[in-house]
């Protein structure tokens, strides 16, 4: 098992990144070094969060990639000049999204995994959990439930007006706002957890290395000296 998870560890870091973007969101940085910096854990995927319009087919009933166009990707905040603009370009079914943060990260043990998932509970993020497979796979997964997902065309034609445009911008980005400080008590909380794990570790380490060494022997000069405390003593 050891080797197993430490081979996983090496395969995931070495691969290429296959997301849109290529690279870890910025916003999420932090916690997947920090814990890709344990020899315990490591991130398997994660997104800091994001605002999207999808435009799908009219007549799609299963929502598949091949049938989305993405009209907004927004990592951040964005303005509702922006959600205009890309409405515009709907042909088809639009639909604005808020999707918050989401990790996952393979662990080494249980108790590895539980001690994260504690973590992700307490810094807000109640919809996290863990599975375990049956090749001893050990994932705990991060993540909220407070979402968003409102229609907002109709085979191109816009169902809103402009007013509740800059309603629904206001309030995905309220929800962007909150989720990325639930991401930074997530990274707060994890650092001091994970720091308290490897201090409690140290002391029992020395213990059983004291268990370990060998007896004192005296040296050639100690047997000296006390040779010479026996004959003070003597006289």
């Amino acid at each position: 098992m050891e080797k197993t998870f430490c081979q996983w560890k090496k395969q995931c870091l070495n691969k290429v990144d296959l997301s849109k973007k290529g690279v870890v969101d910025e916003d999420v940085v932090n916690i997947v070094s920090l814990l890709n910096g344990y020899q315990d854990y490591f991130t398997t995927s994660s997104c800091s969060g994001r605002i999207t319009i999808i435009d799908r087919a009219p007549d799609s009933v299963v929502v598949q990639k091949k049938n989305l166009v993405w009209l907004l990707v927004a990592h951040t905040k964005c303005t509702s000049d922006e959600v205009t603009s890309a409405l515009t370009r709907s042909c088809g079914n639009a639909v604005l999204k808020f999707e918050p943060f989401v990790m996952h990260v393979q662990c080494r043990t249980l108790e590895d995994a539980h001690l994260l998932l504690s973590a992700a509970l307490q810094s807000g993020f109640k919809n996290s959990g863990l599975t375990a497979s049956k090749t001893g796979k050990i994932i705990t997964a991060v993540r909220c439930t407070h979402s968003l997902e409102v229609p907002l065309s109709d085979r191109g034609r816009l169902l809103v007006s402009h007013e509740y445009i800059h309603f629904l911008t206001q309030t995905a980005n309220q929800k962007m706002e909150d989720n990325l400080k639930r991401i930074e008590r997530f990274y707060q909380t994890i650092r001091t957890t994970l720091t308290t794990k490897e201090q409690q570790k140290v002391p029992q380490d020395s213990a059983a290395l004291a268990l370990r060494q060998p007896p004192f022997m005296g040296t050639d000069t100690d047997d000296k000296l006390e040779k010479e405390r026996n004959q003070a003593c003597e006289q």
